[in-house]
């Protein structure tokens, strides 16, 4: 059986990829990481407007697509910006705006979140995604193709 010659959904493939913003900053790259991804076209398991940006290309095709924040991680959601007792922190927790952290919720599940501010009292946490509200930006070369 030869090389498959077309992405298609259902099939898995191998691509290189490097994400800018809008204003060019890098947010990610497979090639620095020296490290093709691997994923099944279709199957959920990255962001729709990059799943379907594939199907259809061939091996060695490089694209670039950009991908509005519906296509990629959502809408900023209001409600999952919350504000947090500053004691619910360890006691020499050094607070920075912008950073992100991991914790558990009361529930224990984990959670990744941006401090937007701080007070005496009170930290104001945005759990949306990093990069929600954002578009994207992705040049991508298919490297391989698979059944």
């Amino acid at each position: 059986m030869g090389k498959l010659r077309k992405v298609l959904s259902g099939r898995t493939v191998d691509v290189h990829y490097v994400g800018t913003l809008d204003d060019g900053t890098q947010f990610d790259s497979s090639r620095e990481r020296n490290e093709a991804i691997t994923f099944e076209v279709g199957s959920g398991q990255m962001i729709s407007g990059f799943d379907s940006a594939v199907v259809g290309m061939k091996l060695g095709e490089v694209k670039n697509i950009k991908l509005s924040p519906e296509q990629a991680y959502g809408d900023l959601n209001p409600e999952l910006v919350q504000t947090v007792p500053q004691n619910a922190f360890p006691p020499d927790f050094n607070f920075q705006i912008g950073e992100v952290i991991q914790g558990r919720d009361m529930e224990g599940r984990p959670f990744i979140a941006t401090i937007n501010s701080f007070s005496d009292s009170n930290v104001e946490l945005d759990l949306n995604h990093p990069m929600a509200g954002k578009s994207l930006n992705f040049e991508i070369e298919v490297m391989n193709i698979s059944e």
